[in-house]
């Protein structure tokens, strides 16, 4: 273990998490379905490989799914109440490791230790959520116009969910759709990152002990690691009626067509575009504290970062300098050290599109506020610390259009009305996050109208990421329509079945008709 991880004890964090380090290779607890090619795991914090772990073969795969599909025949007769039984124990054991797994989210995959602490945190959050849901499983009842008669609808387990997740959030995305998942009677198949491998074994371990403690099916959880290969097996998989994927836009078309040309249903949470308006009627301390949380934050890598900020043009030279001005109190460094703000990307490959995204907006004809650029030298040995970086820009660039996983803030200008700024905030493919400051009630009020936000989040006088569990996650247009955590989104994890049961001794049909022998 380098001496950077050591004095932060992530040796000890991977001990609890049940993975051996480095050249001890990886342990993938009572999960045993990886059998295939080598992949390491290499942390952009400093550069150095965690562990080695196992690819899932396609005759792995294969056993996976058999003892998943066998796991889900008893799991189902469970009563929902006991199957949250089972998940409050998972959080409660997420609480015991919390420590453990929050440095392990942070070394993998870069974001700062608060912030893994906090998507730990957001586990065990869904957790409960899912634990109170697990006895709120309800239909409804409805009047059937013949007499007699009862009519009413009900939800079953799916059977075998998949989990497509991405880097960012190596843990909480896959909590956000297994801990729905289970308490709806489904069992889960998930594949992590191919870049954060270490977090899927460690969550997979934790689970598995619980499996164990219960005597239940281990394939109730199940993992496998890969590439993009190891997903097309999921995708193309008739066993699996549903797929949850989180990632870019382009890797969720590819997943909708795979699995709508076996008529499978697909849970997409795709790519964000997503925008801060500033009226004149701002709190400007507020609004520089949410723009530069949004936009820095995880290094920029959020789904929900702040992209693009829509300033009037009265105020923009004021919230301008603003932003400068913070940027300038950033500091930049190993995340595990909580005294710094912004950690690495995840890797060099990223450093790379941030770099050709700063050469974009100038060759378009932005203008560089903040100039940003790669760090090197003592500290920054991985060679994927970058420099948040802020340029003007016009909401009709190609590269505002696009989405770039990197710290890299647009300022836009609009004059005129709060309309004017809608409109461009809507003028975007993607539809994640979206936020307005102001004080002006009408302006709010506008903002979350029908004619208002085009996006699944629409926040005042807050920033475009940080979401709670309460509240559904999703978004619109080319984020994919899926909805994940809260409110009634475990919808998607069943089937709905309408039934109608006639008590008489007569047989109406509907509508009247008469069909008489």
């Amino acid at each position: 273990m380098t001496p950077l991880a050591d004095s932060f004890g992530i040796k000890e964090a991977l001990t609890q998490l049940g993975i051996k380090a480095l050249n001890e290779g990886a342990s993938t607890g009572i999960n045993r379905f990886s059998n295939g090619e080598i992949l390491e795991s290499y942390s952009p914090v400093d550069g150095q490989l965690i562990a080695s772990v196992r690819t899932t073969s396609a005759a792995d795969y294969e056993t996976l799914m058999q003892t998943a599909t066998e796991a889900f025949q008893t799991f189902r007769l469970i009563p929902a109440p006991k199957r949250g039984e089972i998940v409050r124990q998972f959080g409660d054991k997420l609480r015991k490791k919390k420590e453990a797994l929050g440095k392990l989210v942070s070394y993998e995959m870069g974001k700062s230790l608060q912030e893994g602490y906090g998507e730990v945190q957001e586990m065990i959050d869904i957790c409960d959520f899912a634990v109170g849901l697990s006895r709120q499983l309800h239909g409804l009842t409805m009047h059937s116009e013949r007499p007699g008669h009862r009519m009413y609808e009900q939800y079953h387990p799916m059977g075998v969910v998949g989990v497509i997740s991405a880097f960012n959030f190596p843990v909480a995305v896959w909590a956000w759709n297994t801990a729905l998942a289970w308490i709806c009677g489904d069992v889960c198949v998930w594949k992590p990152s191919e870049k954060t491998p270490l977090c899927g074994i460690a969550c997979q371990n934790i689970i598995a002990e619980v499996l164990q403690e219960n005597n239940l099916p281990e394939g109730i959880s199940c993992l496998i690691n890969g590439d993009y290969k190891v997903g097309e097996l999921m995708t193309n998989d008739k066993r699996i009626p549903l797929i949850s994927a989180t990632g870019s836009t382009r890797m969720g078309k590819i997943v909708a067509q795979a699995v709508a040309s076996r008529l499978g249903k697909s849970l997409l949470e795709l790519g964000g575009n997503n925008a801060i308006i500033i009226t004149p009627d701002a709190d400007i301390k507020m609004t520089v504290i949410g723009a530069v949380f949004g936009a820095v934050g995880t290094a920029g890598q959020r789904c929900t970062s702040t992209r693009r900020l829509i300033i009037h043009e009265s105020i923009y030279d004021t919230v301008k300098d603003a932003l400068i001005s913070a940027y300038g109190q950033l500091k930049i460094g190993n995340p595990l050290d909580e005294k710094n703000h912004v950690g690495p990307v995840i890797d060099t490959h990223a450093v790379k599109i941030y770099k050709k995204a700063l050469e974009k907006v100038v060759a378009e004809g932005g203008q560089l506020l903040v100039k940003g650029g790669v760090l090197s030298g003592e500290g920054y040995e991985s060679g994927c610390y970058v420099k948040p970086a802020i340029a003007e820009a016009s909401n009709s660039f190609e590269i505002v259009q696009h989405e770039t996983f990197a710290p890299i803030l647009y300022l836009l200008k609009y004059s005129g009305s709060v309309e004017n700024a809608i409109e461009i905030q809507k003028g975007v493919a993607q539809g994640l996050s979206s936020s307005i400051m102001t004080n002006n009630l009408r302006e709010a009020e506008l903002f979350l109208s029908v004619v208002g936000s085009d996006c699944g989040i629409a926040n005042v006088n807050i920033g475009t990421s940080g979401a709670e569990i309460g509240g559904a996650f999703g978004g619109e247009k080319e984020t994919g329509g899926g909805r994940e955590s809260g409110s009634d989104a475990w919808k998607i994890y069943m089937r709905r079945q309408t039934n109608t049961i006639n008590y008489t001794t007569s047989l109406p049909l509907a509508q009247g008709i008469k069909f008489d022998l």
